[in-house]
């Protein structure tokens, strides 16, 4: 499933020790467009959570996984995002004709015919 929207809160990290071995993880709250805006909040766990670099004001699309898992006869639902891309990248404009280094010389002279 994908979700675009701002992140508009990035909650403290958490880590500890499972059976498993140390794990991190990190939520933060994205707010989506609309004339009734929604807030999912969503969790990156592991290496990933430096790897997406993510930081409150920016808009991102974000792909993520549900699962829901009982316990003690309540049901939990997990938001856990595996993608992470932003789609606001500033691009370098390519340098237009006529302009530049070469745009002062004649090249009148170099053409052979």
């Amino acid at each position: 499933m994908e979700i675009s929207g701002k992140i508009i809160q990035v909650l403290p990290e958490q880590s500890g020790e499972s059976a498993r071995g140390p794990w991190r993880r990190q939520s933060y709250v994205l707010e989506l467009p609309g004339n009734y805006p929604k807030k999912v909040c969503f969790t990156v766990w592991g290496n990933r959570i430096d790897q997406f670099a993510i930081r409150e004001g920016e808009e991102l699309t974000v792909n993520i996984d549900l699962e829901s898992r009982e316990y003690n006869g309540r049901w939990y639902t997990d938001v856990k995002a595996w993608r992470v891309t932003r789609p606001h990248v500033q691009h370098v404009p390519l340098q237009e004709v006529g302009s530049g280094p070469m745009a002062s010389q004649d090249l009148d002279d170099d053409i052979p015919f």
